[in-house]
């Protein structure tokens, strides 16, 4: 497409608002938040609508007007969502073919009826463009498009250099890199075949590395400090050891007393988070894993040691 698509978002949650006043910035028109009509999604959609000149609509009311359709829901709700907008699309077609559009007053009815949507993404991690299926046979061209990053409510993620997974019809994956690009993102093609492994390892990244600093903070617990102090005395070394891992890689940046082969001073520290257990085991487990891929010493007498 030479021209910026049109695009309505189905959604209203973090994602959706992040990706649609990002659309909205770098150009790009909506036309509709489309959301469950329900009141507090209904609400949610009417904030966003505002926000980047759009109509707040739901899937039986949406005039589905856009070239491209952005499914910015939860996993579970994707293939339902889809279905309920086909059908939605397939009734007002139909329709226009018989000269009326359905489900609307009379005085609303417009002169003309034009199915002008030619593309659908959804931004799953885990599941692959096929959810799309409905929209599919419609003969819309489909997509997975899911950004590396994390959007939670309160913050502000930019979108500068983050990597976009991309999945599905060539038509639609052209599309998507060319908007990608526009984001200022990097486009990259995702097996569908490898989509259920590069979710885990989203995962890793972000949510499972949140588990870790929940982890620990219970380790500071056992040496008497609060989760508070605990968050802000780490800050500076978590900070230090990512910069060490950016410009360094793994190895040259790995410090501590696995990397000197001191077991006394390991053994000390599982003594010390026997009351704490969930702790013990993820120490376990990593330590284990840095037997396995980073520079140790001692490593077998290391390795007995973390068997227990």
């Amino acid at each position: 497409m030479k021209r910026k698509p049109t695009v309505a978002i189905v959604g209203a949650g973090s994602l959706a608002t992040f990706l649609a006043v990002a659309l909205n910035d770098a150009g790009f028109t909506i036309t509709e938040i489309i959301a469950r009509d329900k009141p507090r999604s209904r609400r949610h959609a009417g904030a966003l609508a505002v926000k980047v000149g759009a109509k707040a609509v739901t899937a039986h009311s949406a005039a589905l007007d856009a070239t491209l359709l952005w499914f910015c829901v939860p996993d579970r709700e994707i293939r339902g969502a889809a279905s309920a907008l086909a059908g939605n699309l397939a009734a007002r077609v139909a329709a226009h073919r018989n000269g009326r559009v359905p489900n609307r007053a009379p005085s609303k009815v417009p002169n003309k009826v034009s199915s002008k949507i030619r593309f659908a993404f959804h931004s799953s991690g885990a599941l692959l463009s096929r959810e799309l299926g409905p929209l599919r046979k419609a003969g819309i061209a489909v997509a997975s498009i899911h950004p590396l990053m994390t959007f939670v409510a309160g913050t502000h993620s930019s979108l500068m250099g983050v990597p976009f997974a991309v999945e599905g019809d060539r038509a639609a994956m052209q599309v998507a890199r060319r908007i990608i690009h526009k984001l200022g993102g990097e486009s990259f093609s995702l097996p569908a075949a490898r989509k259920a492994a590069y979710h885990a390892w989203a995962t890793l990244t972000s949510p499972l590395l949140l588990a870790f600093l929940v982890t620990l903070e219970e380790a500071a617990r056992a040496a008497g400090f609060t989760r508070k102090d605990a968050r802000r005395k780490s800050l500076p070394i978590i900070r230090q050891t990512l910069a060490n891992y950016s410009r360094l890689g793994p190895a040259p940046s790995f410090s501590g007393p696995l990397v000197r082969g001191d077991a006394d001073t390991v053994a000390k520290h599982l003594a010390a988070l026997k009351k704490h257990p969930g702790a013990r085991e993820v120490y376990l487990a990593l330590a284990r894993t840095a037997l396995r891929g980073l520079p140790v010493q001692n490593r077998e007498g290391l390795r007995r040691l973390l068997r227990g």
